[in-house]
């Protein structure tokens, strides 16, 4: 499934995007006042190949997972609350639920590696094995696991587009997933352990020292390559960073939006970019995380974020929010008058430069 859909990722119509902008600057305004909004219509007729914006789904895809690494102690909060907080995911109390209901998106909960079994009515079960090994000791999983919990993430983003769903968003959840997410963009981006490391949850000055020490002896310890991104992922990856890498690829493969959230959801994103290039072109950064490293892993995919509200929460509270400025950009494109429908005068280059 993987390799089908690395080969099926294609490239975004740049005649539709160019059409696209052709229209932008006719509509009643000045041209490019409306700044990313007017980037983001002209990305989304990329990727949908047609002027025709309409989101008529959407979907936040909340990949849940645990990780072996908190044995170092590198977070705070115990990793029981992966799975004690999942019952707030599926009845709408936790922040996602809020935000997801407000942005009108289904929430999706996806067991990818949840340490117990988990039985709440709601989750989808797609469990690999239940939490990664202690990376800070030896590879968080095999590669065949790996592979697995990215075609996971492939196959619900498929059943997802198949009701109805064309744009995404992604969220996470998994105590501790800030060590492997920090890993990742440290062996990817080339960065040292403590530029790449943030606080994550509840994180003091001594537990942070811990924690880049822990990233520090895992790349030490496991040597991922950098030229290959599977073999990163199960080395010092997580299982629910590497099912969120599957819905990005799935999504690009069916040439669907996905918003992206924090820290924990662009560092699969890293993934995804590395195993398929092209997949960046069908994302969009919602915010930047008040997580340290963000920043540098959205600088090495070459996306802007679209909100910078302080946030930090993960979940896919971010990219929630974010949803409403992309249905925003496609109803300017789609609602909003041109001069020649308002019977306006243009504008020229005399008139603007007055």
């Amino acid at each position: 499934m993987l390799e089908e859909t690395l080969r099926n990722i294609g490239e975004l119509d740049t005649a539709v995007m160019q059409r696209m902008q052709e229209h932008l600057d006719n509509l009643i305004k000045p041209p490019g006042s409306l700044g990313v909004l007017e980037a983001a219509a002209v990305k989304l007729a990329g990727i949908y190949g047609t002027l025709d914006l309409a989101i008529t789904g959407k979907c936040v895809i909340l990949m849940a997972g645990d990780h072996g690494v908190v044995e170092e102690g590198v977070s705070i909060a115990p990793r029981e609350i992966t799975y004690q907080i999942l019952p707030a995911f599926l009845n709408g109390t936790s922040g996602v639920g809020v935000l997801a209901r407000h942005a009108g998106a289904r929430l999706v909960v996806v067991d990818a590696g949840v340490a117990v079994p988990v039985e709440f009515p709601g989750v989808r079960r797609m469990k690999v094995r239940p939490g990664t090994a202690n990376l800070a000791r030896g590879p968080a999983m095999s590669r065949a696991e790996a592979v697995r919990a990215v075609e996971a993430g492939i196959a619900v983003a498929g059943e997802e587009i198949d009701r109805g769903a064309n744009l995404l968003a992604t969220g996470d959840m998994g105590i501790g997933n800030t060590t492997p997410s920090a890993a990742i963009l440290a062996v990817l981006g080339g960065y040292p352990a403590r530029e790449a490391a943030g606080r994550g949850t509840l994180v003091n000055d001594e537990v942070l020292e811990r924690k880049i020490g822990v990233i520090e002896r895992a790349i030490a310890v496991n040597r991922p390559d950098p030229s290959d991104p599977l073999d990163v992922l199960a080395k010092v990856g997580g299982l629910e960073i590497a099912g969120l890498a599957g819905v990005i690829l799935g999504a690009a493969q069916r040439r669907v939006p996905v918003v992206l959230d924090g820290f924990i959801t662009t560092a699969a994103a890293l993934i995804a970019a590395r195993l398929a290039p092209r997949a960046v072109d069908f994302l969009f950064a919602g915010h930047l995380s008040g997580e340290q490293g963000h920043r540098l892993m959205l600088d090495l995919l070459d996306l802007s974020p679209l909100l910078n509200l302080g946030m930090r929460l993960g979940e896919g509270t971010g990219a929630a929010l974010a949803m409403h400025l992309v249905e925003a950009a496609a109803k300017i494109a789609t609602q909003m008058a041109t001069f020649a429908t308002a019977q306006l005068a243009e504008l020229n280059e005399d008139m603007i430069a007055r």
